[in-house]
């Protein structure tokens, strides 16, 4: 049984080493690294508790067998303990064995997520306005901090793109609870069926809304971008309609040019911080295209989540004059969409969890 496990050894030993360096005030001096290393440190704790619980009923038990074999009969209360010993080393061998198994290494990460109008026109930009406020509410709920960093409104109040950083109030005990590891879900083309407040003949339209999620990098150090990589281009702010926001050239857009990538800011009033906050935003979606490089994967997250806002590439269905909600990649169908949109979004992001954890188990126990 010790050698099955064996696997766990040099996570423990990462354990410790960390939890050295995390003992060194020099360490926190630099908050980026403190970070990093505190998310890989609750990653770890969980291995560590469920491998020190296995280790104690394993050796419970073999105590137990071994004082029965030496008193025999003497030992009645012992012999009639070791069946819930066993039970007990059982459980928690199932449960070493399965936080053992690899899982996402972002799960504790913050969030930077977009949502983009789709088909629809107006009625999209509508929607769009209303996913963003359900994933505010959830943020709420969570005890999570959000922060718009750029939107494109529309004279109806919707909006034809919006960029918003969620962020947890320190690391997370456990990466499970954190923010990547919910909203990771949620990439994909959202479809809504209503009428719309447009819609004069009473007639129910279908539109879609595109939400993409990156990981947020929490140290600039992780994604290497060289400023002759950049171009970068300010130009004056506008809002709906083309009205202008202010008279100087503060709004900021950077084309990576490696990658292609365009990133542009706009909502904040100095040059400065739309630049740090599209430099913010870069970061994210380098990240996720080296990461999708190094999967092997075919195309970056971007693309993989929405590859056009197009209401057949859905991954959920919101129909209000039914009050449904359906998730079509897991299965999942409720009728209480007011309440979903109203941030209770938990049994919805829970099914999308349930199923990728099946997932990983089946996939580890072929390998």
């Amino acid at each position: 049984m010790t050698e099955s496990f064996a696997v766990a050894e040099p996570l423990l030993a990462e354990h410790a080493d960390i939890e050295r360096e995390l003992a060194d005030p020099a360490v926190h001096a630099d908050a980026a690294r403190a970070r990093t290393l505190g998310r890989r440190y609750a990653e770890l704790n969980r291995v560590v508790g469920a491998y020190r619980s296995w280790s104690a009923a394993r050796d419970d038990v073999a105590a137990a067998a071994e004082l029965i074999e030496l008193s025999g009969d003497d030992a009645p209360e012992l012999v009639a303990e070791l069946p819930a010993m066993e039970e007990s080393l059982a459980e928690a061998t199932e449960h070493l064995r399965r936080v053992l198994v690899p899982r996402d290494p972002d799960d504790g990460r913050d969030v930077i997520l977009e949502i983009k109008a789709g088909e629809g026109g107006d009625e999209s930009a509508l929607f769009a306005g209303d996913l963003l406020r359900m994933y505010l509410r959830y943020a709420e709920r969570h005890g999570w901090a959000t922060q718009v960093l750029e939107s494109t409104g529309t004279e109806l109040g919707g909006y034809k793109d919006v960029q918003v950083a969620v962020k947890s109030r320190g690391v997370p005990q456990d990466p499970a609870d954190g923010v990547w590891a919910h909203l990771k879900y949620e990439g994909g083309v959202h479809r809504v069926q209503r009428v719309p407040v447009t819609e004069s003949q009473g007639r129910i339209h279908t539109s879609a809304a595109g939400v993409l999620v990156f990981p947020e990098v929490d140290d600039p150090g992780e994604v290497a971008i060289e400023p002759n990589d950049l171009r970068i281009d300010v130009y004056r702010s506008s809002g709906p309609g083309g009205q202008s926001v202010n008279t100087t050239d503060s709004a900021v857009r950077i084309t990576h040019l490696p990658t292609g990538i365009v990133v542009s800011m706009q909502n904040e009033k100095s040059q400065l911080q739309n630049k740090e906050q599209a430099m913010r935003v870069l970061r994210a979606r380098l990240l996720a295209a080296q990461q999708e490089e190094a999967a092997a994967a075919a195309a970056d997250i971007r693309r993989s989540q929405i590859r056009t806002v197009d209401r057949s590439e859905r991954i959920r269905t919101y129909n209000f004059p039914e009050n449904r909600i359906a998730d079509h990649r897991t299965g999942y169908k409720a009728y209480n969409l007011d309440h979903v949109l109203a941030g209770d979004l938990d049994p919805v992001v829970q099914s999308a969890i349930d199923a990728d954890e099946a997932a990983r188990l089946a996939a580890a126990g072929d390998a």
